[in-house]
């Protein structure tokens, strides 16, 4: 599964979440590594857009059926777990794994579906390393994703 998106800005809060030491330890787990602190955002549209959306039905988010055409068949949903931090709730989230294609070179990264979360269109990609500056990335810059079968 491919998915295409564009290099956006989000609300820049994700570093709050991806630096709790109960999530790092998780995404080592799942990525073979500490994920940098921060995402980055893909708005999304068409087919990569049904993808995104296949892989929130996966994941148990929503029931659309017009993505179930879409074949996830051997994607494997990584669960990230919740937890309680000073009487602050961590949500839990989905994570995939993939591979950001560019230039010939395959860079890890996971696909990261918050259970709670305001933007469908939008996937949020972790890696081990922060990826707009080791891609010299900007908004507007086109972005592909492999994901892992």
């Amino acid at each position: 599964m491919r998915i295409v998106g564009t290099v956006s800005s989000g609300l820049g809060r994700a570093h709050v979440f991806m630096s709790q030491p109960h999530y790092q330890s998780q995404f080592k787990r799942i990525l073979g590594m500490t994920a940098w602190p921060g995402t980055l955002n893909l708005t999304v549209e068409g087919e990569s857009l049904q993808n995104q959306l296949a892989l929130r039905n996966l994941a148990g988010l929503s029931t659309d059926e017009e993505t179930n055409i879409v074949n996830v068949e051997g994607i494997e949903a990584k669960k990230v777990e919740g937890f309680m931090r000073d009487g602050v709730s961590f949500g839990a989230a989905t994570a995939y794994l993939a591979n950001i294609v560019v230039d010939g070179d395959d860079i890890p990264c996971a696909v990261l579906i918050p259970d709670l979360t305001r933007h469908v269109d939008v996937v949020e990609v972790i890696a081990g390393i922060f990826l707009r500056e080791h891609l010299d990335l900007v908004d507007g810059d086109e972005m592909e994703l492999s994901l892992k079968r």
